[in-house]
C-alpha cells in the first residue's frame, strides 16, 4: 500500500463526494447524502466499508461531515472501522472546517458554506467561531432550504390574496395542481428537506428573471449570509482587519441576484474586504485535515486517531 494512499469524504445531507487518492492516481465518486436524523458514525463507517468492497486501501482518511455533534466525535470507532482498508489514521472534523479550509486553506477569514443547509466558520489567531449551522428548524438563515421555504410560502401567500402574485405559483402548481394539498404531502415526505431546498433553484431563476418577490427573497438571504460572516469576523477579532479574507462557497452563490447582493451586503460593511464567490473544494478541505498546523486555531476542533 503507498503510504499516500488517502480517502477523503466530504459527507453532506444532500450528497456524499468521495475521493481516493493513491500512486495510481485518483478517483472520485458520489453517494446519497447522511441522514442527521440518525446516528452519523455508522453511516461514515459504511462509507468507507464501501471503498473498500470496491478494491480500494487508505492508510490516511480524512471526513468532514454535516451535522457532527461533540457525541459523535469519534475518530477512534471509525478508525477500527476501517481497520479492513488498511487506515493508520483517521482526521474526523465538522463540515464547516473542511469547508474552510477547502477555500481558504490555514488562512483567517471567513467562509460562508451555503448548499442545503448553511454554516459561517471565521478562523482568527487564536479563535474560531462558527455561525449559524443550526439546521433547518432553528436556522440555515439564507440557505437552499430556507429560500424553497420562502419561495413556497410566498406562493401560499399569494393564493390566500394575502401577497403579491408571482411567477413562482406556476412552478409550484407544476408538481401541485392542488395547491392546497401541497402541504400535507410535503410533510409526508421523509426526504421534505432537500425536496423543499430544491426549490431555491426556482426562486434564484425567477429572481433573475426579474420577478419582484423572488428577488426580494434571495436579497433576504443574502443579506442574511452577509450577517452570520460579519459576526464570525467580529468573534475572532478580524472585523477591523484590513483585506479581510471573505469566502461565500456553494451552489447558492452562482446565482445571480444571490451572489451580486451577498457582495454589496459584505461591501458595505466592510469596504475592503477581499471577496470571492464559488471558490471551495470541500474534498481538498478532507483531505487536508491531516496536515494542519498543531499551531493552527483549526487543531484543536479536528479529531484524530492513530494506529
Amino acid at each position: 500500500m503507498n503510504p499516500t494512499s488517502t480517502l477523503a469524504i466530504d459527507a453532506g445531507q444532500s450528497g456524499i463526494k468521495v475521493r481516493h487518492t493513491d500512486a495510481a492516481g485518483s478517483s472520485e465518486w458520489s453517494a446519497p447524502g447522511i441522514r442527521t436524523d440518525l446516528p452519523l458514525l455508522p453511516q461514515l463507517a459504511r462509507i468507507v466499508a464501501q471503498a473498500h468492497e470496491g478494491g480500494r486501501t487508505a492508510e490516511r482518511i480524512g471526513l468532514g461531515v454535516s451535522g457532527l455533534t461533540e457525541d459523535e466525535t469519534d475518530a477512534g470507532y471509525l478508525l477500527a472501522a476501517a481497520t479492513p482498508i488498511g487506515a493508520r489514521s483517521v482526521h474526523l472534523a465538522h463540515d464547516s472546517i473542511t469547508a474552510y479550509l477547502g477555500a481558504l486553506g490555514d488562512e483567517r477569514g471567513v467562509v460562508v458554506a451555503a448548499g442545503t443547509g448553511v454554516v459561517t466558520l471565521a478562523v482568527g489567531a487564536t479563535e474560531i467561531a462558527r455561525v449559524d449551522g443550526w439546521g433547518y428548524i432553528m436556522g440555515d438563515a439564507g440557505s437552499g432550504y430556507w429560500l424553497g421555504r420562502a419561495g413556497l410560502e410566498a406562493v401560499m401567500r399569494a393564493h390566500d390574496g394575502r401577497g403579491d402574485a408571482t411567477a413562482l405559483s406556476d412552478v409550484v402548481r407544476a408538481d401541485f395542481p392542488d395547491l392546497e394539498a401541497a402541504y400535507i404531502e410535503l410533510q409526508g415526505d421523509p426526504g421534505r428537506v432537500q425536496r423543499v431546498a430544491s426549490y431555491a433553484r426556482a426562486v434564484a431563476d425567477a429572481a433573475a428573471a426579474g420577478d419582484a418577490v423572488a428577488e426580494a427573497i434571495v436579497t433576504d438571504g443574502a443579506r442574511e449570509l452577509a450577517a452570520s460572516a460579519t459576526a464570525g469576523l467580529r468573534r475572532v477579532g478580524e472585523l477591523g482587519v484590513p483585506d479581510s479574507r471573505v469566502r461565500g462557497v456553494g451552489g447558492l452563490f452562482l446565482g445571480e441576484v444571490l451572489g451580486r447582493e451577498f457582495v454589496a451586503a459584505i461591501r458595505a460593511r466592510l469596504p475592503g474586504a477581499e471577496v470571492r464567490l464559488g471558490e471551495a473544494h470541500p474534498l481538498d478541505g478532507a483531505a487536508a485535515l491531516a496536515d494542519v498546523a498543531p499551531t493552527s486555531a483549526l487543531a484543536a476542533h479536528i479529531a484524530v486517531a492513530h494506529v
